[in-house]
C-alpha cells in the first residue's frame, strides 16, 4: 500500500482545539456498512446502539504529566517528554536534543530544587536516556512539575487538565490520551450496561508507537515502536463469549488484537495493523477522526476497507470536528475492497 492511499486534505480549521461540553455531546458518525449511508448521532446515543451480548472494552490508562520544562546550567531552555521508564531511568524525547550533551544536568525551569534530570545517551529520533535525580519520589516530582502533553496540533491550553483524561483513567503511564474514550461519561456507560452490554477494561500505555508518523512511502515498511499492554483474563473470557466486541479507540484495539495474536495477556507489542490483518477479536470500533498518513488511519483502512474515505468525506461535508478533541465514528468491521 502506498502512503498516499491513506492521505486526505484536512483543513486546519477542522482540527478541534477544545473538547465539546458535555463530553457525550460529541457527534457520532455511525457506519452502517458497505453501500449504506451513515447515520448522524451523538455519543450520548451509544446505549441505543448496543445490547445484550455486546462487550464494550475501554483502555483505562491515565496520561502522565510527562512534559517537563527545564533549563541547562547555562540557562538555555530544554523540554523533556518522558516516554517510558527503563532499568536505567527513563526513555524520553529531548528538545533540542543536539544541544544537550550527555551528562548535562537540567533543573526545573521554575527554580524548584526537588527535580533534576541528567541527560544520557542518544537513542536516535530525538530520544535520549535520562535519569531523574534529587527527588525522593520520582512520580510525586513528576506530578508536581510536569504538564499534560497535548498533541502538537492543539494550540490552546486546557482550563481543566482532567479534560484530557477519560472518566475511568487509572494508572498514570501514557504520554497521550486514548482519545475516543474522552467522549464517554458515567451516564453513557451506565446506560450501556442497562441496555445489556458489559464493560471490560484493558491497559495499553500510549507512547511513541501510537503517534509516531509514517515516513516510509510503502506502508508495509513502517516499523512500530513497542508499547506495554495488559489484558485481564476476565476481559479475554468476556470477549470470547461476546456476540460483538466494541473497542473504544485504536489503543484498545491494539491491546485486544495483540493478546489474541500471541496468547500473551501482558507484555510489549509492536503490532502494526494494516492491510489484510486477520482480525480476531474486534467487531465494532468507536474512534476519532485521525491524522492523514498515520498508522491509525492505516488501521481504519484495514478495519473497513476503502469506504473509510467516503466516511471521512461525509464527515468533512457535514462539519464534523477532527482529531483528539474532535467528534467520533462507530465503525463496523468488514467490507474491504
Amino acid at each position: 500500500m502506498d502512503l498516499a492511499d491513506v492521505d486526505y486534505d484536512l483543513p486546519p480549521e477542522r482540527i478541534a482545539q477544545r473538547p465539546v461540553e458535555p463530553r457525550d455531546a460529541a457527534r457520532l458518525l455511525v457506519d452502517e456498512g458497505p453501500g449504506a449511508a451513515p447515520r448522524h448521532l451523538t455519543v450520548a446515543d451509544l446505549p441505543s446502539l448496543v445490547g445484550p451480548g455486546d462487550v464494550i472494552v475501554v483502555n483505562d490508562t491515565r496520561v502522565l504529566p510527562a512534559r517537563l520544562l527545564l533549563r541547562k546550567p547555562t540557562g538555555g531552555e530544554v523540554e523533556v517528554l518522558l516516554l517510558e521508564p527503563s532499568r536505567e531511568g527513563w526513555e524520553a524525547l529531548v528538545r533540542p536534543s543536539r544541544k544537550v550533551r550527555p551528562g548535562t544536568v537540567l533543573s526545573a525551569a521554575d527554580g524548584a530544587d526537588d527535580l533534576q534530570v541528567e541527560v544520557g545517551e542518544d537513542l536516535g529520533e530525538g530520544r535520549r536516556r535520562i535519569r531523574l535525580i534529587g527527588a525522593r519520589d520520582e512520580m510525586s516530582a513528576i506530578e508536581r512539575h510536569g504538564r499534560v502533553p497535548l498533541p502538537p496540533y492543539i494550540h490552546e491550553a486546557l482550563d481543566d487538565p482532567e479534560r484530557y483524561q477519560t472518566v475511568y483513567a487509572d494508572r498514570p503511564a501514557s504520554v497521550a490520551a486514548p482519545t475516543a474514550g474522552l467522549h464517554l461519561t458515567p451516564r453513557v456507560l451506565d446506560a450501556c450496561v442497562e441496555a445489556g452490554a458489559r464493560i471490560e477494561r484493558v491497559e495499553l500505555v500510549v507512547g511513541i508507537g501510537t503517534f509516531r508518523p509514517i515516513t516510509a512511502e510503502k506502508v508495509e515498511d513502517h516499523v512500530m515502536h513497542a508499547e506495554t499492554y495488559r489484558v485481564p483474563a476476565e476481559t479475554v473470557a468476556a470477549c470470547e463469549g461476546a456476540q460483538r466486541v466494541v473497542a473504544i479507540g485504536t489503543t484498545t484495539v491494539r491491546a485486544l488484537e495483540s493478546a489474541a495474536a500471541t496468547g500473551e495477556l501482558e507484555g510489549r507489542t509492536e503490532i502494526f495493523i494494516h492491510g489484510d490483518h486477520p482480525w480476531r477479536t474486534v467487531d465494532l470500533m468507536l474512534t476519532n477522526f485521525h491524522v492523514p498518513r498515520s498508522s491509525l488511519l492505516v488501521m481504519i483502512e484495514s478495519f473497513v476497507g476503502r469506504r473509510w474515505r467516503g466516511l471521512y468525506e461525509t464527515a468533512l461535508e457535514e462539519g464534523y470536528r477532527f482529531l483528539s478533541f474532535g467528534d467520533a465514528m462507530l465503525l463496523r468491521r468488514g467490507g474491504r475492497s
